[in-house]
């Protein structure tokens, strides 16, 4: 096995470079590999996102999850206690043959006020589903992303169900048909792209990224990290592994019917990373709700 570390960088969009002009053919792996590890994050989990809901719409439903002083959190790592990465995508970006590529839509929900999944992987060109599953309209806007900038693939209304009351689930009554009409569409990116986002026009907290790939020798890492791609045709191949704000690539070498361990660690990044950060005494707070109160009684965030 060969493994060389290539790069690592913050990111907000990374390429595929020529090879991804080239299509990919399906054919039959015979005596193929496979190639597995591990993704950690060490060091210090950054801390999330955070924003003052009483400045954006619907504070009260989406403060259902929240801190309960009137902020809501978005931790874009997700890291488990031993430093599992989760979530991260590892792709063979210049692979050029091997095992059938099937492709099943991801399905994106809006619920309770968050985009879920948080990451997706697609194929460029094909579809993905979005669906409301809350009683407040949602405005999904998705963009192309680059080191040339952002460019919109889609910006539409996310139908609501019409069976779905809000009383209930401020109530904390279980709804089991909470779905709106489904709405459908492709992910077209220019050449050399992607990258895609999709945030909520009303709800800034609500994002999703996605990666688009073009074979199908990729996996996403487990809640403790792992991760595990087979039926690799032999051969040398570059490996990246992705996260929205990181990026690593390597050399692998796959022999025949043999298993090659890639380990991945990513130092965790460090200072202020984002715009919206939790604030100590904020301009606007609770105060201005009057006598509403946000009580967090599907999750309360811990800063």
């Amino acid at each position: 096995m060969s493994v060389g570390k290539f790069f690592i960088a913050m990111v907000l969009g990374v390429f595929f470079g020529a090879s991804s002009v080239q299509a990919y053919e399906e054919i039959e792996v015979k005596n193929g590999g496979s190639l597995s590890g591990a993704v950690t994050l060490e060091g210090k989990v950054p801390r999330p996102k955070g924003y003052n809901l009483v400045t954006l719409p619907d504070p009260v439903f989406c403060g259902r999850i929240s801190t309960g002083t009137g902020w809501r959190l978005l931790q874009p790592f997700k890291v488990d206690p031993n430093g599992g990465f989760k979530d991260v995508v590892i792709v063979l970006t210049d692979i050029k043959q091997g095992k059938t590529f099937e492709y099943v839509p991801p399905r994106i929900e809006a619920v309770d006020c968050l985009f879920d999944p948080y990451i997706v992987v697609v194929r460029n060109k094909k579809e993905i589903e979005v669906v409301n599953m809350d009683p407040v309209l949602h405005d999904i806007q998705a963009y192309e992303t680059s080191k040339f900038g952002a460019r919109v693939l889609f910006n539409v209304p996310l139908p609501m169900s019409k069976k779905i009351k809000k009383r209930q689930l401020l109530e904390n009554v279980t709804v089991k048909n909470r779905a709106g009409k489904a709405i459908t569409h492709s992910v077209k990116m220019r050449k050399g792209r992607n990258v895609f986002v999709m945030q909520c026009g009303f709800h800034a907290y609500m994002e999703s990224w996605g990666l688009a790939v073009d074979n199908p020798y990729y996996v996403l890492s487990s809640q403790d990290g792992k991760y595990a791609i087979a039926d690799i045709p032999p051969g040398t191949y570059k490996a990246m592994a992705w996260h929205p704000m990181m990026s690593q690539e390597f050399d692998v070498t796959i022999e025949p019917g043999k298993a090659t361990t890639l380990d991945i660690k990513f130092d965790a990044p460090k200072g202020r990373l984002y715009a919206n950060e939790i604030e100590e005494n904020p301009r606007f707070g609770l105060e201005l709700l009057g006598d509403v109160t946000i009580d967090p009684i599907v999750e309360r965030q811990v800063p």
